[in-house]
């Protein structure tokens, strides 16, 4: 049986994801992602689009991003830097390829179980930034392509009245001044400060 969610929410469908990634990522924060029953509250997200020449995307499928393609609500999952896995949530429709990265969530299922993949105690460490968050829920690629409403995945929907704050993505070396970095204004377990809240979301539908 699926976790019992956050009050007032439901489990996000492979619909929920057929938008655009700028407006999907910012509807995720405040979101509860689980991994066999282990994460938490996402609160920090990134937007990445086939026309935007930081996006894996950007050169076209390739078998490294081929999951970026496939339909909407699947996990794309690939390894930075050699060392750390890092969780996407892909958008729009098959074959466009665009996707959000998950920044940084907030710990809240499994606090044991991630302080022992991290090795360290620190619930602010845990999950601070994409490739803690892929260590601490286990992530591997065996999940590439996976759906997103299917186990080991469960993404809950997140609750009205979320403090949205946007800014410039970061540990990128192109489209760097695009504002398509979205976090949970004024959380502590952001992996780096943002600014002042939009509000409570953008202007369409919540997932």
């Amino acid at each position: 049986m699926p976790t019992p969610p956050p009050p007032a929410t439901r489990l996000l469908q492979p619909e929920d994801f057929a938008l655009d990634a700028h407006e999907v990522a910012p509807c995720l924060i405040g979101a509860t992602l689980l991994v066999d029953g282990v994460g938490g509250v996402i609160v920090e997200t990134e937007a990445y689009d086939r026309d935007d020449p930081a996006s894996h995307a950007h050169p076209g499928p390739t078998p490294r991003n081929a999951a970026m393609f496939g339909p909407p609500g699947r996990a794309y999952v690939y390894r930075s830097y050699g060392i750390h896995w890092c969780l996407n949530f892909v958008c729009r429709e098959a074959g466009h390829g665009a996707g959000v990265l998950i920044r940084a969530i907030e710990p809240t299922h499994g606090l044991e179980r991630m302080r022992e993949r991290r090795g360290l105690a620190d619930p602010r460490l845990l999950c601070s930034g994409p490739g803690r968050v892929g260590q601490a829920l286990g992530i591997t690629h065996a999940l590439n392509g996976c759906r997103l409403d299917e186990r080991p995945f469960e993404v809950w929907a997140a609750p009205e009245g979320v403090p949205v704050a946007t800014g410039p993505r970061i540990g990128i070396s192109k489209a760097m001044d695009v504002p398509w970095r979205f976090g949970w204004a004024g959380s502590r377990f952001l992996s780096r400060a943002m600014g002042l809240p939009l509000g409570a979301g953008p202007a369409r539908r919540r997932p």
